[in-house]
């Protein structure tokens, strides 16, 4: 056994020889740090019966248990449930809510067996007395402080549960590792024998992970192909919304979204969203507000879209987005001045999407162009239309998925209109509603904004 010397990056985890300014992998510098590691020769190993290779139509397609949370939101993201031995990742910001929604989380599963709630951030009184606040009183929830990550797994050994918290994992660390807690080398370790120790003993392990200020797990992107589970949880520390996403999911969809309210007494789910995000909608419509029926997952959610076009006496715009991408918007901006023949070139642009949701899918460009197009014009986009479609580089309005379970759902929340793409709407029943369809963009702003419904109320 011997040890040698070598140089890790502690952006991406490309191991070199030698060291460099500048990481071969990933592009940063300064960031190759030297780590002793440690040679050790590996025996061949005999193969037993059940290490052997078998035949796919022999693999066992049942499907897997799955540990009911207790929090519907939760459970929707994770596909239905925990599911034992797998190894689960929650980001998010410092404060956002992650230890609570756990905690919540680990109190509602301990009511099945023994769940041990590890922490190596906060005293066992700190974790005792958020607790008690969140008004859980339960005799299977076990609380550990620890930081050494053998300890740790000798204490799951010890207790068996049959969930485990981990938090959080940049506060782990492992004793033959030189480097310091939090590093590429120590998460890497730290992860990977929580991961074995996970699906060696059908353990389901939560583990927490704090988000760097460009928005991504904190440690080596590896850390997140490890895992079978990646959530973000997100919102706006000055708002009591929380938004909580699958990016990565070896047992669900990924396009499932699950939204809760921080209250006193912890995190409140929120049975309707779109209720919530459209609460104030009728009284403060005005020009540059349209109402998207974006689907998430399985799941509608209306949300409603503000725009804010002025023109602009420094010569140089502003483009300014929150909720969308602004490269999309650029994008349909474009589209507008070419096809339409709306001069933003000199106004400052601004959109927003009201309640801190993020959206992401194309089937939003229609509403985000309508929105512009109503407030370059001063023109008031019917209260009780909604607007669906993609958009093209041509000026041309293409179909989205899902089209008639997001007007379902518009139309049960009250909306009596909507503006979507004529390719691709087949045959819908919702007699309620008054679907008007367009081919172009030129059409369906010319449409929107001379259809009766709403007084602008200034």
């Amino acid at each position: 056994m011997g040890k040698k010397s070598s140089f890790l990056c502690q952006e991406c985890g490309h191991r070199s020889v030698m060291w460099m300014g500048r990481c071969p992998g990933c592009g940063s510098w300064n960031t190759l740090v030297e780590e002793l590691t440690t040679a050790k020769g590996r025996p061949a190993k005999a193969l037993g019966d059940d290490m052997l290779p078998i035949k796919l139509s022999q693999v066992d397609l049942a499907q897997e248990n799955r540990y009911v949370t207790g929090i519907g939101e939760l459970d929707r993201v994770l596909g239905g449930g925990v599911v034992p031995g797998s190894l689960i990742l929650v980001g998010g910001d410092p404060g956002i809510g992650k230890s609570t929604l756990l905690l919540q989380a680990a109190s509602s599963l301990s009511s099945g067996g023994s769940v041990l709630y590890i922490t190596g951030e906060e005293s066992l009184k700190q974790v005792a007395m958020r607790a008690k606040r969140l008004g859980i009183k339960t005799e299977n929830l076990f609380l550990a402080s620890e930081t050494d990550i053998e300890t740790a797994i000798q204490q799951l050994t010890n207790l068996s549960p049959r969930v485990a918290v981990i938090d959080s994992i940049q506060t782990m660390m492992h004793p033959e590792i030189s480097s310091a807690p939090g590093s590429v080398s120590q998460v890497r370790e730290s992860t990977a024998r929580l991961m074995n120790f996970a699906k060696n003993h059908g353990i389901a392990i939560f583990i927490v992970g704090h988000v760097t200020k460009e928005g991504a797990i904190a440690g080596p992107r590896v850390l997140e192909h490890m895992v079978d589970t990646v959530l973000y949880f997100e919102g706006d520390g000055h708002q009591s919304y929380r938004i909580l996403r699958a990016v990565k999911n070896r047992f669900g969809s990924t396009n499932e979204l699950g939204i809760f309210e921080m209250q006193g007494r912890g995190l409140k789910e929120i049975a309707n969203p779109s209720a919530l995000f459209l609460e104030r909608h009728p009284l403060s419509s005005a020009p540059g507000s349209v109402v998207v029926p974006s689907l998430e997952g399985t799941r509608p959610l209306l949300v409603e879209i503000q725009a804010l076009v002025c023109p602009n006496s420094f010569g140089v715009p502003r483009r300014m987005t929150t909720g969308v991408d602004h490269n999309r918007v650029a994008l349909i901006m474009a589209v507008l001045e070419k096809r339409v023949g709306l001069k933003m070139g000199g106004h400052d642009a601004y959109v927003n999407v009201v309640g801190g949701v993020r959206l992401l899918e194309p089937a939003v460009d229609l509403a985000v162009a309508l929105a512009l197009a109503s407030s370059y014009r001063e023109k008031l986009v019917a209260d009780d239309m909604v607007v669906i479609g993609e958009i093209g580089l041509t000026g041309e309005v293409r179909p989205v998925t899902g089209l008639e379970r997001r007007l379902k759902e518009a139309q049960n929340l009250g909306f009596r209109k909507a503006l979507v793409p004529q390719t691709g709407i087949g045959k819908m029943t919702l007699p309620k509603m008054n679907i008007f369809t367009v081919n172009t963009l030129y059409e369906a702003i010319d449409l929107a904004l001379n259809v009766k419904g709403g007084a602008y109320r200034g």
